[in-house]
């Protein structure tokens, strides 16, 4: 490198004897588990375009049939006790400098998150978005009850958001996921199932075999046509039942976040004391609805389990099952609702909707959700703080929220637009916008 150094009216030529920097050595980044589909091997080939190294460990066949770059993957046939040293010797004999997952609480994961932070590399985490469906989540070492979202209050995101004035940016109308979802997480299952031989060890992280869930996803790509009709009838005669009601909106019984955020064991165990303080509580004239998950599989018996609870509460023709299902239009004409910690949350929080949640779920803070006892909360349910949920929203929508979705080709389109950038950003997506070095982003529009 050289420099020009003025001396009078004349100019000399100086050698800069500084050795020259060294070319910065590539990211190598390491994958474990993804969501079911194509989303991760096409968020590695656009990290290779931008020059990094990547690598993925495989744990069964599915894992192995959605990474079509053989050279780089790399099969975990261990014993589930290995995989602590296993996995510290994978981020030191490649140098590994980032780790990607889909969710931190499943035991590979959380071991392997641990081992990341010991070595000193960056852990990235993707979930489904805390306002799905047409965000997903993305953040540095942990989502949920693990977030960096718990340590950081409504009053510290507003003193970040006074130096933006940044519209936060509004979703498409859909993204079609769920079908797709329900097609690649049957096909994951099917490689799993059918050509696992390879993987002689494999344990799944949910407590049912391969082959029931399989045949459970199966189950409910078929009878998808007829679950459809069904919902529609069930929430006809609800919003057209004339009588104010209250919605509990499930889970996945097998859903890490309850699992790991919550003292409840399914959904089943759930409902339960909600039944019981909506007998004792509610008003005679109030009706209760129970909103299973939109791709809740019938596992855990639900609505033979809602029947005996409402019979013995005394209260059998006010509740309601409803099989999944837009949530919109539900929360039209809805009192209030009850959750453990699921995501739908955040729209019942949108619309100023009293909300009572029983887990550790980001939004789970005092200006926007109800501590009262069941019973008195169904009497009299106390409204969030609107103006606090709209700057929480906001905050998120800066930071860790990215527009897209995981399973459609649509939905991964806009979401790797966005997340690669800040994938290589130094900075986490909150420290990020505080500094003033996140990617802009796109304003989406609403398509009618």
């Amino acid at each position: 490198m050289r420099y020009f150094q003025n001396d009078g009216p004349e100019s000399r030529q100086v050698q800069d004897k500084r050795p020259a920097a060294r070319p910065a050595q590539p990211r190598h980044f390491l994958f474990l588990q993804g969501p079911h589909g194509p989303f991760f091997a096409q968020l590695a080939g656009q990290l290779r375009a931008a020059g990094a190294l990547v690598r993925r460990v495989g744990f069964n066949a599915g894992d192995r049939a959605f990474w079509p770059d053989r050279a780089s993957y790399i099969p975990f046939r261990a014993e589930a006790g290995e995989w602590p040293d296993t996995i510290a010797r994978l981020l030191h004999e490649h140098a590994i400098t980032d780790l990607v997952l889909y969710g931190d609480a499943r035991p590979f994961h959380a071991q392997a998150i641990r081992a990341a932070r010991s070595a000193g590399a960056k852990v990235h985490v993707f979930e489904e978005g805390y306002m799905r469906p047409y965000w997903v989540s993305y953040e540095r070492n942990g989502s949920n009850g693990n977030s960096r979202l718990m340590e950081t209050s409504i009053a510290d995101m507003r003193r970040v958001l006074a130096r933006s004035d940044i519209d936060a940016p509004l979703p498409p109308a859909h993204w079609g996921d769920m079908r797709h979802h329900v097609f690649y997480g049957a096909l994951y299952h099917w490689f799993v199932l059918l050509m696992n031989r390879g993987y002689p060890n494999f344990r799944p992280h949910r407590d049912l075999p391969v082959t029931r869930e399989f045949r459970l996803y199966l189950q409910r790509l078929l009878l998808t046509p007829l679950h459809m009709i069904e919902r529609r009838l069930a929430t006809r005669r609800v919003r057209r039942g004339g009588f104010p009601y209250h919605i509990v909106l499930l889970q996945l019984g097998h859903d890490s976040s309850l699992r790991a955020h919550s003292s409840f064991s399914g959904m089943a165990d759930f409902l339960e004391p909600v039944v019981e303080g909506f007998a004792r509580g509610a008003p005679p004239h109030h009706h209760l609805v129970i909103k299973a998950h939109p791709l809740e599989d019938g596992r855990e018996r639900l609505p033979r389990r809602l029947r005996d609870l409402a019979r013995q509460a005394g209260v059998s023709g006010r509740v309601h099952y409803l099989r999944g299902g837009k949530l919109a239009a539900l929360l039209e004409g809805a009192r209030s609702a009850v959750t453990v910690n699921s995501t739908a949350g955040q729209q019942v929080l949108w619309r100023g909707i009293p909300l009572r949640s029983f887990g550790r779920a980001v939004y789970s803070r005092p200006e926007l959700v109800s501590d009262q006892p069941l019973a008195d909360f169904f009497a009299a349910p106390r409204p969030p703080d609107h103006g606090a949920y709209r700057d929480f929203r906001r905050y998120l929508l800066e930071t860790s929220q990215v527009p897209g979705g995981f399973y459609s080709a649509r939905g991964r389109r806009q979401l790797l637009r966005q997340v690669v950038d800040m994938m290589l950003l130094a900075e986490d997506p909150y420290d990020a916008f505080a500094a003033g070095t996140a990617a802009p982003r796109p304003q989406l529009q609403v398509i009618r």
